[in-house]
């Protein structure tokens, strides 16, 4: 079973826009720090832009920025934006069998505990911030923290 990447990757560019201080980055720059191919960082600009997280400048000088202050853009907007394929736990693709007390109530059972866990995270991931990313990451002394627009 393989866990997406997808909100980890996403976090990661929209922190590299914000240290662009609103100059537009291009999908091969930020290639090269998350050190993937340039067309899955545009796969997740192009999910991250309908979600109105970012957006792009054409032309000369083009690239993608962030579309709202990073202190407005929280975690759970980037996991709601790139973690499309629907809820974190996915159950049985077949119908367990009815005829089994297991099977005709684990479902309901696996429902409840997996929709408070996803619940728990959202809301975990709804109190961070992209700000508050850039603002860890500059506190590793790595990187200087962006300046306020």
């Amino acid at each position: 079973m393989t866990i997406s990447s997808r909100f980890a990757v996403a976090v990661h560019i929209l922190t590299l826009l914000e240290t662009g201080r609103g100059e537009p980055l291009t999908s091969e720059y930020m290639a090269g720090s998350v050190n993937t191919n340039p067309a899955v960082i545009r796969r997740l600009l192009s999910l991250l832009a309908r979600a109105g997280l970012t957006r792009a400048r054409m032309g000369a000088g083009g690239g993608t920025v962030l579309a709202r202050p990073a202190a407005e853009i929280t975690l759970r907007d980037v996991y709601r934006a790139v973690e499309c394929e629907g809820p974190l736990f996915s159950l049985h693709h077949e119908r367990p069998n009815p005829k089994c007390p297991v099977g005709r109530n684990i479902q309901a059972v696996l429902e409840r505990a997996t929709g408070a866990a996803q619940a728990a995270l959202e809301e975990q991931l709804r109190g961070r911030t992209v700000a508050d990313v850039m603002a860890e990451v500059a506190a590793e002394g790595r990187v200087a923290p962006a300046m306020p627009r």
